[in-house]
């Protein structure tokens, strides 16, 4: 595998990596960056023109990861060449199907199964049921292959996002590269780091990914009181206290996240699945920990991954982390960069939502809060 990275920001322009691309017989780029700067196609167009034959995966983002630099309002762009791998990659529009089920299942569907090894997916991030889309996608994938991704951002508005495969970004897509080769070696782990707190609550009254009511009372009155001074902020101030839910006593707990608000119903849109007769509990954010959260995810990844080093890295932090480590927010990155090693190609975004198995061998689901990390390399 042959990488090479190249940064664009409003006061350098694109940085003198992109040089270096014509030294590459490029198949894939990935590309992330701030929803306006995506909506400026010249810049896709650009890279197009560079790299002519390469197929572009990207999606808008809460901030851009560039190695151990996370960035506002920029593109990053990496550049690859696989010498023994293949790919394939499709994109749906949540319009055309019934459900993010349904897009998950016809996603699944759409790419070929034999020798398939990995699947990547990126989201829209605002429109879709990221538990049902997840859902979608396994029921229709071989037994075994692991999927990992995020939910495309737009910063702190939660308001309108971009994926896109070779097209256009445009809003309400999702899109999935499925990887393949025996040569081929994918490595993946997911962790938070957040503290809960307070009493556990039952889920009385939700439909999907839509809460009404905790213990009977209107959940969005509840996170109100918690929030105090900062309700006014909602959805984006939510952040800061995400929901743990768990379905059953010693089951794996899934962090959910706010997406948006309703007042006319006092209902809570989270970025997945809240169901009724589910038991939900406050988090808080702990600083050390979320950095520390960052390291167990490599750790995890590289123990997926086996003896051999990451030549790539997609990190794909939740927005909420960013909120909260604010001026300490490269430290995660840096943490990542610890245990992977100075080889490894870093890249990614800050997200609405993180896609990853809760551990190896494990089933996949959409997680809030977490460092999720896909780490690829070939032997």
């Amino acid at each position: 595998m042959k990488i090479e990275q190249a940064v664009w920001t409003k006061e350098n322009g694109w940085s003198n990596d992109i040089k270096k691309v014509q030294n590459l017989d490029t198949q894939l780029i990935l590309f992330f960056g701030s929803t306006n700067k995506l909506k400026r196609h010249d810049f896709i167009d650009g890279i197009k023109s560079t790299c002519p034959k390469a197929h572009i995966l990207g999606c808008s983002t809460a901030g851009e990861i560039y190695g151990t630099r996370v960035l506002d309002d920029s593109i990053v762009a990496t550049f690859i060449e696989f010498e023994k791998s293949s790919f394939m990659g499709s994109c749906v529009k949540l319009k055309d199907v019934d459900s993010s089920y349904h897009a998950g299942e016809r996603l699944a569907k759409s790419i070929d199964k034999e020798g398939l090894v990995h699947v990547f997916v990126l989201s829209d991030g605002t429109g879709v049921n990221g538990s049902e889309l997840v859902n979608g996608l396994a029921r229709n994938l071989p037994k075994g292959v692991a999927i990992t991704g995020g939910l495309a951002g737009n910063g702190e508005h939660f308001e309108k996002t971009l994926v896109f495969w070779d097209e256009t970004p445009k809003k309400n897509n999702i899109a999935i590269v499925g990887f393949y080769g025996k040569n081929l070696r994918v490595g993946y782990g997911s962790m938070g780091g957040w503290d809960p707190f307070g009493p556990e609550r039952l889920i009385t009254k939700s439909d999907g990914n839509v809460l009404y009511e905790l213990d009977g009372r209107s959940a969005l009155e509840i996170y109100k009181v918690y929030l105090g001074g900062h309700a006014s902020g909602l959805p984006a101030t939510g952040l800061f206290f995400p929901l743990q839910i768990r379905t059953t006593k010693g089951e794996d707990r899934i962090v959910r996240t706010i997406l948006s608000i309703n007042e006319d119903d006092r209902s809570m849109t989270f970025a997945g699945d809240m169901p009724e007769g589910a038991y939900a509990r406050f988090m808080k954010a702990n600083f050390e920990r979320i950095i520390d959260g960052s390291n167990g995810a490599a750790k995890e990844t590289q123990n997926v991954l086996g003896f051999v080093p990451a030549e790539l890295a997609i990190l794909i932090s939740c927005v909420g982390r960013k909120l909260v480590l604010r001026q300490r927010t490269e430290e995660e990155v840096e943490a990542v960069r610890d245990v992977l090693g100075r080889q490894t190609f870093m890249t990614g975004f800050y997200s609405y939502g993180e896609i990853a198995p809760f551990g190896y061998a494990s089933d996949c689901a959409l997680h809030n809060q977490t460092m999720t990390i896909t780490a690829f390399t070939e032997v």
